[in-house]
């Protein structure tokens, strides 16, 4: 299905994307191969395509490296990117470091039958029943309440890591790490750390790092879940740049959907972070409304 989860889901400074997930039977991305042409050479400092793998060598990106945010349909990556982020449902760009995005904590809109036939129990209901949906995309979310129910969504979700890792990527974005801030209080942080805490252990099995998607809040538990880098949605924008540098070294990837607030990111960390301006439908090269602009 058509992929668009690059905007927040609101103006709110401390309100982010976090981990995202999507069911085995479906993608979530515009899909798209990516395009003929002669790629980037490979990072000096970080693994080529193909070294996660499940080999046990886990690498963050290397800081201040170009990068590109692909979730919307693959394409060449421009020239000099040494970093590429694409949907769990498109291959890895040949030659650079590939970051592979999951929906973690909810459910595409048209995976809805799919989890209510195979995992019913695991979509998180209110009182009366139904279930809770994030309402700015129309997605249900997960039931993180109980370990156990964590234990099953971490198979589930498991499951797509593994096939990242086997496709080539180096490492996963796991989308909606705050959700439970859209749960009607049904959820809470503690229960989102401990869901993460258990797809960082299982990311780093299969070889992969995994990175934190927004929710800067959650910076300081990076260490006790194991976030081995960052993927921030509009730090410039809101002031958040600096918590994320802080908690991982800068190695964060910071992109941007105005141009304003590019020129902010840039003055204030194109010297140290990884930073580029997407459109927020994140659409292919070649398609009309894209853009990708860097420091």
């Amino acid at each position: 299905m058509p992929f668009v989860r690059a905007a927040r889901l609101s103006a709110a400074p401390l309100l982010a994307l976090a981990l995202a997930l999507v069911p085995a039977l479906t993608g979530c991305s515009a899909g798209g191969t990516p395009s003929a042409g002669a790629p980037p050479a490979p990072s000096s400092g970080g693994p080529s395509a193909g070294q996660g793998g499940g080999t046990g060598r886990v690498k963050a990106p290397v800081a201040h490296e170009a990068w590109d945010y692909q979730l919307g349909g693959a394409y060449t990556p421009p020239a000099g990117v040494r970093t590429v982020v694409r949907d769990r449902t498109a291959k890895p760009a040949p030659g650079v470091y590939n970051v592979c995005y999951i929906n973690a904590y909810q459910t595409q809109p048209d995976a809805v039958e799919w989890w209510r036939k195979n995992h019913p129990d695991l979509l998180l209901r209110d009182a009366d029943g139904d279930t809770v949906v994030d309402e700015d995309w129309d997605e249900p979310l997960l039931d993180i309440s109980t370990a156990d129910r964590r234990k099953r969504l971490a198979e589930v979700v498991g499951g797509w890591i593994d096939g990242c890792a086997r496709d080539g990527f180096d490492a996963v974005e796991a989308d909606n790490l705050d959700s439970y801030l859209r749960s009607d209080s049904l959820l809470d942080r503690k229960q989102a750390i401990a869901f993460a805490t258990e797809l960082a252990a299982r990311a780093h099995r299969a070889g992969l790092a995994i990175g934190q998607k927004n929710a800067v809040e959650m910076s300081g538990a990076r260490a006790a879940i194991g976030f081995d880098f960052a993927v921030a949605e509009e730090c410039g924008r809101y002031d958040e740049c600096g918590e994320y540098a802080a908690a991982y070294d800068d190695r964060v990837l910071v992109v941007e959907y105005r141009k304003k607030d590019l020129a902010t990111a840039c003055e204030e960390w194109g010297d140290r972070l990884s930073v580029v301006l997407r459109d927020r439908d994140v659409v292919p090269a070649g398609e009309a409304g894209y853009v990708n602009e860097r420091c």
